[in-house]
């Protein structure tokens, strides 16, 4: 008895056993250690053995089972739910069926059995939708070697001889899974020879499994296979990935991934409840507005409180927050207004549409130092200065009409004063009009010598009756 538990030992050592399940491509190797009883009688056999599945739970009467660990194994997952293993197991057979008459157990002489299986297995608790709880099937066979005895004295050879028989395996099994890693499984596998001198018979096995051979690189019980993040510890609900801040959004897709914020802004916090994540707000500790970044504008400008010059009051974005300045006050601000210091007419940039008195007065006096020659309507080369400041006066006032007078003095007759008064003021119309100023505003009148601002009887005061005069048009 002693050599052959020494025996038994070394043949549990150096075989193998698949009698376990739930291995996936994460943990995708398995040894397992257990005990297993083989059942001789409800294999539909004559007596001492009984019909198929004859008391088939009957564990006392029927069933072989050597108190000590009885196999061991080594398997490994393919895929989609299978598996591969090799099963190595030994036990004494001292039951070999029931006596009819009597309902006792016969018993047989410490038969020897050992047996190597090969199985492909299915679990089906995806397909059941099962997390600790795993049922599976398998297929397989294997080899068996039983010592002779009684009632298997067919090998021809030594009485105590091992005969040795081919199976083919079914299997039915059931596992609990503690963790990821350690189960527990039990399995009954119906091992059915085709040969005269093997012995078909049930082994059921119980016992401990260990699923290993998956890496988990960061240490976070994620698998690397599963793990989105392998390198850094993270969190299941995100594939292995990290959530530094805790605020339920992985750091990948946190837009501020050291501090806690709200989903709606990626990630980021809103410290001033304005409505605008921190890491676009310029202004983070303040409440402001979105078209500023972030930052307050108190007078509703546009122009952020941090960089308005009058931020109290609305004002224009160009002049820096501040409103601009209407100096005349005729509703054209200084920077729109032609006349700033004038009031004038929307429609005229800020200008009066008509000049006043002191601009009429000007103009009076420009033009009456435009003179010349007695008899003639050319316009002197000297007069060309004052004629340039009288052309910047009139297009102050474009909306403003003008007439231009001639005048003689009482030389020659009034017939021809006529006629060069009225080329005299011709001739500053067309002046005027070559530098820029709209014809259309511009008439053009003769009055020959019949209104003189001088006396005609001096030679000075005849140079300055021949002039011209620009007014303002009724």
């Amino acid at each position: 008895m002693k050599n052959f538990k020494s025996l038994a030992f070394t043949f549990m050592l150096i075989t193998f056993v698949a009698n376990v399940n739930a291995q996936t491509e994460d943990n995708p190797w398995q040894i397992s250690i257990g005990i297993n009883a083989v059942d001789v009688y409800p294999v539909g056999e004559p007596s001492p053995q009984g019909e198929i599945f004859d008391e088939f739970f009957n564990a006392t009467g029927h069933w072989n089972i050597y108190p000590s660990i009885t196999s061991f194994g080594f398997s490994k997952y393919l895929d989609d739910n299978f598996s591969f293993g090799i099963t190595g197991s030994f036990n004494i057979i001292e039951k070999w069926g029931s006596n009819y008459a009597t309902n006792e157990t016969v018993k047989v002489s410490e038969l020897n059995y050992y047996a190597l299986d090969g199985i492909v297995k299915y679990s089906l608790s995806e397909v059941l939708g099962l997390d600790k709880i795993e049922p599976f099937v398998g297929l397989g066979g294997g080899y068996s070697w039983l010592q002779e005895g009684p009632y298997n004295n067919n090998s021809g050879g030594d009485a105590d001889a091992n005969i040795g028989f081919a199976t083919i395996n079914g299997t039915l099994g059931l596992s609990y899974w503690f963790s990821d890693n350690l189960g527990l499984t039990y399995q009954s596998s119906y091992k059915h020879t085709f040969l005269d001198y093997g012995t078909t018979h049930f082994q059921h096995s119980l016992g401990l499994a260990l699923n290993f051979g998956g890496t988990d690189t960061d240490g976070d019980g994620i698998y690397d296979k599963k793990d989105a993040c392998p390198e850094v510890p993270g969190l299941e609900e995100f594939n292995g990935c990290p959530d530094t801040d805790g605020d339920g959004i992985q750091d990948s897709e946190d837009a501020c991934p050291d501090v806690a914020g709200l989903a709606e802004f990626n990630g980021c916090p809103d410290t001033d409840g304005d409505g605008i994540s921190d890491n676009k707000d310029n202004c983070p500790d303040v409440a402001g507005v979105a078209a500023l970044n972030g930052c307050p504008d108190a007078d509703n400008d546009g122009v952020a409180d941090a960089e308005d010059k009058c931020p109290a009051v609305a004002g224009d974005v160009a002049n820096g927050g501040c409103p601009w300045p209407d100096t005349d006050g005729d509703s054209v601000l200084d920077k729109d207004d032609e006349c700033p210091n004038e009031a004038g007419t929307v429609a005229n940039n800020g200008c009066p549409e008509a000049p006043n008195e002191e601009v009429q007065a000007q103009l009076t006096s420009y033009a009456r130092t435009i003179n010349f020659d007695t008899g003639k309507s050319n316009i002197k080369e000297a007069a060309n200065e004052t004629l340039q400041a009288i052309v910047a006066i009139l297009k102050e006032y474009p909306k403003a009409n003008f007439v231009v007078e001639g005048h003689t003095d009482s030389t020659a007759s009034e017939k021809f004063n006529q006629k060069l008064s009225e080329a005299r003021a011709a001739k500053v119309v067309s002046y005027l009009t070559t530098n820029g100023v709209d014809a259309s505003r511009l008439t053009s009148v003769g009055y020959g010598e019949t209104a003189p601002i001088a006396s005609n009887n001096t030679k000075a005061g005849r140079a300055t009756n021949r002039r011209v005069e620009v007014k303002l048009a009724n």
